[in-house]
């Protein structure tokens, strides 16, 4: 019996292993499958059966009299019927648990479709757009759409038009553990596509060259992942020496299919344009590990001959989206603190091809532009957010005022899920295309003058929020103005107090946007909570100046911006201001860490992906060249001004109930900071769980994942918000319309 105790056992410990690798979801700390569990209860249901055997049988003098003594006798009985209690709970736990309430309004919640990217031709015509990798071109005045396809159905993403509107490229994705792609174009009047390359590594971005007989891609040759460092991170394994994987400017000759790597091997390029002579790029790049690499990245005239880079800018904080003039004289950009690759924001700046001086065109602008187009008349569209809201406008490369076209609290950007406001414009700007969303209504696409769009498609025609209403909200912190979003609950009545969760965004540079949302405040208000997506200092939307308010004082200013909402939002919305809770990833984890080491206010707490230890995160992530233009040096040099905002040296005030959710493989925010988190409040008896989700990255890829993350993230604030006393109602106005944060 002993040996098949044993047998049991080791097969138990395995299940529980084999969990751990189960793609099919997470293993907390404290769970494990239902299957795993069946064979851990039923090791100890023998378990118990052999320590009553043993008692009955057991030869010391006590245990001799077993057959004549009653308490033996009741132990016996003990033991045999607590085996069969245990097994049977098991078994009904297993047979007929119901979904939690969380669940199955989670599961109720609309599916809209995502409009994976929109891309409008140059002569503003015909707009392709993409939804759940699958391509159509349908007119920019409407009518019906036709698809693009390839054999065997390949998912495709990344559509390009050429210059004469003829011609779309894009990038099929080949099955398989390790990327691989296929690069195609097709015409635009319905023609058979044509595949001009198969290859194994990374490919994105194609480009067109202006002449039409070259295709520009981005190629990491033998690239085991997905590029980028939202993406699961390769495990590390044996003698651990860095290998560079570098993103190269490959061209494509469309009438041969010679591929020719352009770009220097030890050169990682973020970004690219063509000159309009055909002859070179203007190219955002750095030396070195790409995912590291970003925050310090030049810019570059490439010869797209020979590959020589010459630097024509070297800036003083964060670049992105480099765009030549039609002249081919001036190369604009835009300039500012920006914490990730992608989440653009900043200063529009211009500086020449041969070098020089950049000038910078919106200094003091109020806003945050985040795409551009080159006009004629030597203007400079863009897209920007402006205290919340997206908005288009012009201004001159010669400098000037900026000329506001079009403001609105929708999101327009080039796809659903873009994380900043942007456009597809045509070659003389007079036309755009946009994917089109707001907190009430799902993504569409729209084309036309900015500002008098039309909508082409209906993908989410009869698809309509199961949330409240979204209110563009106001408060002072001192004298400082800061905006947010407020979700109301779903079926807001008066009379009665409602929980509040807070949910802080990533970045910090960054913002949160009135958008279709339907896993994070969306569910939120349909579980009865307001919900308040607060843009402290640091965020995009006000300016350069607010982004760069953090700068030195990460949990300072910040923290104190978002504090200032809450207590705006309890004093003239009914909250019970028993039950708030406050969630976030990213830098909305550090947020929550934080914020719990701050105040004992909040009733729970929930941190994704969270950064708890500025001096061990510093030698574990692999990005950390962000942090030096947050805090000036790095942890080493100065670790003071770490310290003062590092939620470690105050993890003794934590009170707060938290759940702590990550992927195992994050690089950006290294799962051993959840862990460290985890057992630090584990330590204090504080009430937490930690969630690790197998083979993720930070920016979670599987959808059983993320469903995951938003059901437990919901559970957690019912189940905490729950044990919270019922509130008396907060002697304020009851109605919604009369309180506006202004």
């Amino acid at each position: 019996m002993a040996g098949q105790g044993k047998a049991f056992n080791r097969k138990a410990r395995k299940r529980v292993r084999e969990d751990r690798k189960d793609e099919r979801g997470p293993l907390s700390v404290y769970e494990a499958s239902s299957e795993a569990r069946h064979y851990l209860w039923t090791w100890l249901a023998e378990a118990l059966a052999r320590s009553a055997y043993r008692l009955r049988t057991s030869y010391t003098p006590s245990a001799m009299n077993a057959r004549t003594n009653p308490r033996s006798r009741c132990s016996v009985l003990f033991c045999a019927i607590a085996s069969v209690i245990i097994c049977a709970t098991l078994f009904a736990q297993d047979r007929t648990a119901a979904p939690s309430r969380a669940a199955t309004l989670l599961d109720s919640m609309p599916h809209a479709k995502k409009i994976d990217q929109v891309a409008l031709s140059p002569d503003g015509t015909q707009v392709a757009y993409m939804v759940n990798g699958e391509l159509a071109v349908i007119s920019a005045s409407g009518g019906s759409s036709h698809a693009i396809a390839v054999e065997g159905n390949l998912p495709l993403r990344d559509v390009a038009w050429s210059a004469d509107s003829k011609r779309v490229a894009f990038i099929a994705d080949l099955p398989g553990d390790v990327p691989a792609a296929q690069v195609w174009t097709a015409a635009a009047e319905r023609s058979a596509p044509v595949k001009h390359a198969e290859l194994k590594g990374y490919v994105q971005t194609p480009r067109f060259s202006p002449d039409g007989s070259k295709l520009a891609i981005f190629f990491i040759e033998g690239m085991p992942r997905v590029a980028g460092p939202l993406q699961p991170m390769t495990p590390l394994a044996g003698v651990v020496d860095q290998k560079v994987y570098e993103q190269r400017i490959a061209t494509l000759d469309l009438g041969t299919d010679h591929l020719t790597q352009a770009t220097p091997a030890d050169v990682y390029v973020y970004e690219y344009d063509w000159t309009p002579d055909g002859q070179a790029w203007a190219a955002i790049a750095a030396h070195g590990s790409g995912d590291a690499n970003w925050w310090i990245a030049r810019l570059y005239l490439v010869n797209a001959q020979t590959g020589e880079m010459r630097e024509i800018y070297k800036p003083k904080l964060q670049i992105a989206d480099p765009l030549v003039s039609p002249d081919g004289r001036n190369v604009a950009f835009i300039e500012g603190l920006m914490s990730d690759a992608g989440l653009i924001g900043g200063e529009i700046h211009i500086v020449p091809t041969t070098g020089g001086s950049a000038r910078n065109l919106t200094p003091n602008s109020k806003s945050s532009p985040s795409e551009l187009a080159w006009m004629p008349s030597d203007l400079i569209a863009f897209a920007q957010n402006v205290d919340g809201s997206s908005g288009f406008a012009t201004v001159s490369a010669s400098g000037g005022a900026v000329q506001t076209l079009w403001t609105s609290e929708d999101l327009a950007a080039t796809a659903s899920d873009a994380w900043v406001p942007g456009g597809s414009f045509s070659h003389d700007g007079s036309v755009t295309a946009i994917a089109r969303q707001s907190a009430s209504a799902p993504p569409e696409v729209w084309a036309g003058p900015i500002g008098s769009w039309k909508q082409l498609t209906n993908l989410n025609a009869g698809v309509s929020p199961a949330w409240g209403e979204m209110r563009n909200v106001h408060w002072m912190n001192g004298t400082t103005r800061v905006q947010g979003w407020l979700l109301l609950p779903k079926d807001f009545a008066s009379g009665k107090t409602y929980p509040l969760v807070v949910n802080v965004h990533g970045g910090p540079s960054w913002a949160c946007t009135s958008h279709w949302d339907e896993s994070g405040m969306g569910p939120q208000s349909a579980m009865g909570y307001f919900a308040l997506c607060p843009n402290p200092r640091g965020s995009y939307g006000q300016g350069e100046a607010f982004t760069q308010g953090n700068v030195k004082d990460f949990g300072g200013g910040d923290y104190r911006d978002i504090m200032a909402g809450v207590d705006a939002i309890s004093k003239q919305y009914p909250i019970d201001t028993k039950r708030i809770g406050i969630r976030g990833h990213s830098y909305g984890g550090y947020m929550t860490m934080w914020a719990e080491t701050q105040t004992q206010r909040f009733a729970a707490a929930v941190a994704g992906a969270g950064l708890s230890d500025w001096l061990s995160y510093y030698g574990l992530n692999d990005i950390d060249e962000w942090m030096i233009p947050f805090f000036g040096a790095s942890v080493y040099d100065d670790p003071a001004v770490y310290a003062k905002s590092d939620p470690m040296h105050f993890v003794k005030a934590v009170k707060t109930p938290t759940l702590i959710l990550v992927g195992d493989r994050d690089g950006e925010v290294p799962m051993e900071q959840s862990v460290e988190w985890w057992h630090a409040l584990a330590t204090q008896h504080v009430p937490t769980k930690l969630v690790v989700y197998p083979d993720e990255g930070h920016l979670f890829i599987k959808p059983a994942d993320a469903r995951d993350y938003s059901l437990r993230t919901l559970e957690w604030f019912e189940e905490w918000f729950a044990k919270v006393p019922e509130a008396s109602l907060p002697s304020v106005p009851t109605s919604p319309a009369s309180m506006p944060l202004r």
